[in-house]
């Protein structure tokens, strides 16, 4: 089997990586509480498990290599249960940053962040933004969550998607950590009201502590979790990643579709 993971590999072994134009793999997550049931460790543990199945199926079509999990989030809005590490957005930024340069430095162009926790999205597309500009690479920002949100759709059966610590986390880490998932009392632990979260109105935002929507730390439903449901979730989402680091698409360069002027007048770059 092909050796994916960038601190399982030698020096040497990555410059030839690069060489290759290898994609590389970014996992961002965070530690945090999940609810009673499942380890603080759940997000990162799971945007590994991810990027490594998503890596072994792409390699067979081009080089691809993970870098190790950045598991330092944003997870002030889960601070109030205790259990949870978080950094502040300028923390964050800045490493994101950082390690970027560092991969683009040794040569790598395509990069994809791999983001296992929802608390960073809107970050991510922040300095994915930033970075664009100036940054020799193409950044591509992702999760399994939306890459396979049909098919996750498709496998559970109480939830339309994603939550947290719910049916389909639940699942996945009882598949990759089962022996770290208290499965005692898993129907008590159903939160299900459906209260929104950070909206307001009709498509506005407004932040709220995770103790607005739950007092246990679980949204969603685990009820009807199970291991084989944790593999068929943790397959589909890996196919769905490796789809979009082999499609040429992903990686093309931007167009350019102007004319020599418009209006007589000449752009500047």
């Amino acid at each position: 089997m092909t050796e994916v993971e960038w601190q399982r590999l030698k020096a040497h072994e990555i410059r030839r990586l690069a060489e290759q134009d290898a994609v590389v793999i970014l996992p961002v997550a965070s530690i945090e509480q999940h609810g009673p049931h499942l380890p603080t460790m759940t997000d990162t543990r799971l945007g590994h498990e991810f990027a490594v199945r998503a890596a072994r199926l792409a390699s067979q079509t081009r080089p691809v290599v993970v870098a190790p999990v950045l598991w330092s989030g944003l997870s002030e809005h889960h601070m109030t249960f205790g259990g949870t590490l978080t950094i502040g957005p300028d923390t964050f930024r800045a490493l994101v940053s950082d390690l970027v340069t560092a991969l683009t430095r040794q040569g790598f162009r395509h990069i994809l962040i791999a983001n296992s926790h929802g608390g960073n999205t809107i970050a991510l597309q922040q300095i994915c933004n930033e970075l664009a500009a100036t940054s020799p690479a193409t950044l591509v920002m992702t999760s399994y969550a939306s890459e396979a949100a049909a098919e996750i759709k498709e496998i559970l059966e109480d939830q339309d998607g994603l939550q947290h610590a719910c049916e389909a986390e639940t699942s996945m880490m009882m598949a990759c950590e089962g022996a770290l998932v208290d499965d005692s009392d898993l129907a008590g632990l159903a939160n299900t009201k459906g209260r929104t979260f950070l909206r307001a109105g009709k498509g506005s935002y407004r932040w709220r502590p995770f103790t607005h929507l739950t007092g246990n730390g679980v949204a969603g439903d685990p009820t009807r979790s199970s291991a084989d449901k944790g593999t068929r979730l943790l397959e589909a989402g890996a196919a769905s990643l490796a789809a979009l680091i082999t499609d040429p698409q992903t990686w093309e360069d931007p167009e350019d579709l102007r004319s020599g002027d418009v209006g007589g007048v000449a752009f500047r770059d």
